[in-house]
């Protein structure tokens, strides 16, 4: 299976006829049909319902159009990337992320770094924690912004701060009548945890949470990601316990209550040991600025980044 052919079922996919394909492609029809065979082959199994008029996908082929159009755009973009970056001469600082930090903070942080360094391209690559470390090592991202802490010589983590935790509620359930709940008003509710996987994970912080408490709830669901997590309380599948930040997300038919007990995550960057490139002290010398303006403390390993 190459690109070339991933591009020839797309285009066919799209025509839904193979004469028009070739012509858009501008190729003949007879090698194009022998790539598509070529392509089923390798797959194992049939692309198309050659007896419908005009051609229809099966269930099969749609999950390869599906996943090919994801394969073909991330190729596109990162040809764009790298053309950019070869004409410009730009320097390039990826940044990995968890879902719940993008809506705290982050975004703040990553307009001023744009702000400051507009000759280098940004790129922003949701991971989770665990994801981040292997990224940083690999040298796929520079920074990581997550909330798990993982022991590893090559890399090297700062605390930022800690954020306190809510609960998402159905909006329909007994508990939204209290302004706050005790972490004791979910015994034997069903909780939504997310994600899924890598584990450990931020699941896992909620768990020892209510472990700790001495609470016992039932897993309901466990969820890919946050905004699957939240729209699973909104359909009334369980009660999750999230980021304060993720109260932003306004989803109908889920409340937001404080919870009285003291529960925070951290936040948590990463870098890989003995970076000292200019972007990642841009990047701290932000966080020194920006805390500062929004009266957080500021961790010394940070000052110390920032130069």
């Amino acid at each position: 299976m190459d690109l070339r052919q991933l591009r020839y079922f797309v285009a066919v996919a799209e025509e839904r006829n193979v004469t028009r394909a070739a012509a858009r492609l501008n190729i003949a029809q007879p090698p194009l049909s022998r790539q598509i065979q070529q392509l089923e082959a390798e797959i194992g199994a049939e692309l198309f319902d050659r007896t419908a008029r005009p051609l229809q996908l099966t269930p099969i082929g749609r999950l390869v159009l599906e996943q090919a159009s994801q394969v073909l755009g991330r190729v596109a973009d990162m040809r764009e990337m790298v053309g950019r970056a070869v004409a410009a001469e730009r320097r390039r600082f990826a940044i990995g992320f968890v879902a719940s930090t993008i809506y705290g903070r982050l975004p703040q942080l990553i307009r001023e770094f744009r702000g400051s360094a507009p000759n280098v391209d940004l790129s922003l690559v949701e991971l989770v924690t665990l994801e981040q470390i292997t990224a940083l090592k690999e040298g796929r991202i520079d920074i990581g912004f997550g909330r798990i802490s993982f022991e590893d010589d090559a890399v090297r983590r700062i605390v930022l701060r800690q954020e306190r935790l809510i609960a998402a509620i159905p909006a329909g359930h007994p508990l939204a009548r209290k302004d706050a709940l005790s972490l004791q008003d979910l015994e034997g509710q069903p909780m939504v945890l997310y994600p899924r996987r890598p584990r450990p994970s931020y699941a896992d912080q909620v768990l020892r949470l209510l472990h700790d408490h001495g609470v016992a709830v039932r897993i309901g669901h466990e969820a890919r990601e946050l905004q699957i997590a939240i729209g699973l309380v909104a359909a009334e599948e369980g009660i999750a316990i999230v980021p304060e930040s993720v109260h932003k997300f306004q989803v109908e038919g889920v409340a937001y209550r404080d919870l009285a007990e003291p529960a925070t995550s951290p936040i948590i960057m990463s870098h890989r040991a003995g970076d000292h490139s200019p972007e990642l002290a841009l990047m701290a010398d932000v966080i020194v600025r920006m805390y500062g303006e929004w009266g957080h403390d500021v961790p010394e390993a940070v000052r110390k980044l920032a130069g």
